[in-house]
């Protein structure tokens, strides 16, 4: 007899899935997921069959098809199959054939679950999966939420399988006679996953012969420790997030005080991209080097004087914009300009936002981009040239802000404004100067 009672009690106890739910069954053809679809038409649920063909098992693979297509014919359910190019999209995207094969299948199931309106997606994963899911992690190290394996539920997707062992699985195949298609590829040690199951997952079991009952137990309580470390990361973030104009400011001086200050940060930098390694470099800079740059993922982590700050880093080194004689506006990074050009004598406005420039010393094209570190410009009212560097230190702007200062530079190469904070002394207005140049300096 099929264990639909257990079905039920672990799908009601992890609220996978209710009467009114409609399923895609993903079935590769193996025992796990053969015994899952009979359990779903046991229990009276409301599904399809899902499968993929990954065309790695030549011969083999067009058998898997043809024996889910039967499967779902005996089921009396609708059946849906996709063959991808599973080899090409590894070498394309620079992955391994097992992490390509997980990638179409996820993204084609979800394709799937939408265009036919339905709720849930199952996989047919069991405990075995879950203890293999976990010591991967931890040869991955994958942190604490690593621990937990694999959950009964996580969005759509649900595993209605993991109340039950391998061996549970295998017993109830014989028993109940079903019908299923090997998978040669399972026997091989050449992957990471079946190296733990063929190799050391029976060498532990040696030591406990308990030991799916033994991670199931943990399971639970790796899952509410990882609760908790993330109520705690939430008050952090709360207290020690600053959000400015798409910058995430993390002041030092608090920084300083957290413990476990690893834990922590690795924890409020993931979602970022940033790995643990790079964590400790981070942790090791603070005291030391000011001005170091740490990459995520799509991310940049800037170590400041007296804060993190942590940006997009498409807001770093927008490239260099050419400005023509007759162009009226000028985007730059998050900057805007707006031109025009006057003969008529109008008052030099105080607002450093706004340039006033004698126009018969511009050279077009100009060019707007960010400092060098080669630059030197001579400020308004000086007679001597100044480092920008210098000139940057002694206006105190902060490290990460340097770069994503626009810089107004001449077709001659000669800096005409260092835009929002001053003029070169080169370009200002003076007497002699017959007509006008106004640039306006606006955040978008």
């Amino acid at each position: 007899m099929l264990p639909v009672t257990g079905f039920k009690t672990f799908a009601e106890q992890n609220r996978l899935f209710n009467a009114n739910d409609k399923i895609i069954a993903a079935v590769s053809g193996g025992k796990d997921s053969v015994l899952m679809a009979h359990l779903l038409k046991a229990a009276g649920h409301h599904f399809v069959i899902a499968h993929c063909n990954f065309q790695l098992r030549a011969e083999e693979s067009r058998r898997d098809e043809a024996f889910c297509h039967l499967l779902a014919q005996n089921l009396g359910v609708e059946f849906y199959t996709q063959t991808f190019q599973t080899q090409q999209y590894a070498q394309q995207h620079g992955v391994s054939i097992q992490m390509a094969a997980r990638d179409l299948r996820y993204q084609w199931f979800e394709q799937l679950r939408q265009r036919l309106g339905f709720n849930l997606i199952a996989l047919a994963h069991h405990q075995n999966d879950a203890i293999e899911t976990i010591l991967l992690n931890l040869t991955r190290g994958t942190g604490i939420a690593g621990l937990h394996g694999i959950r009964p539920r996580n969005g759509n997707l649900v595993r209605p399988l993991l109340f039950l062992t391998r061996k549970e699985v295998d017993e109830i195949i014989v028993r109940e006679n079903l019908d299923y298609a090997e998978d040669s590829s399972n026997a091989s040690t050449k992957y990471a996953r079946n190296k733990i199951r063929h190799e050391v997952v029976p060498k532990l079991k040696e030591l406990n012969p308990n030991l799916e009952q033994t991670f199931q137990n943990h399971l639970q309580h790796f899952a509410e420790l990882e609760e908790l470390l993330q109520l705690k990361v939430d008050e952090v973030r709360e207290d020690l997030f600053t959000y400015t104009k798409g910058e995430i400011h993390l002041p030092l001086s608090k920084l300083r005080l957290l413990k476990p200050l690893h834990l922590l940060l690795n924890e409020l930098l993931k979602p970022y991209g940033f790995i643990p390694t790079t964590i400790s470099d981070v942790i090791e800079a603070l005291d030391k080097h000011a001005g170091r740059r740490f990459e995520g993922d799509g991310w940049l982590l800037v170590l400041d004087r007296e804060q993190l700050i942590l940006s997009p880093q498409s807001n770093y080194l927008p490239t260099n914009v050419q400005v023509n004689a007759n162009d009226e506006t000028c985007i730059w990074g998050t900057y805007q300009f707006k031109i025009s050009h006057t003969s008529a004598q109008v008052p030099i406005p105080p607002d450093p936002a706004i340039a006033m420039i004698d126009s018969d010393q511009l050279i077009f094209p100009l060019t707007v981009r960010s400092w060098e570190l080669s630059d030197a410009f001579r400020p308004l009212g000086m007679e001597s040239r100044k480092k920008l560097s210098d000139f940057f230190i002694a206006r105190k702007i902060p490290l990460h802000r340097k770069s994503r200062i626009p810089i107004v530079v001449n077709g001659n190469g000669e800096i005409i404004w260092i835009a929002g904070l001053r003029l070169d002394d080169r370009y200002k207005i003076t007497a002699a100067t017959k007509n006008f140049s106004i640039f306006e300096l606006s955040e978008i």
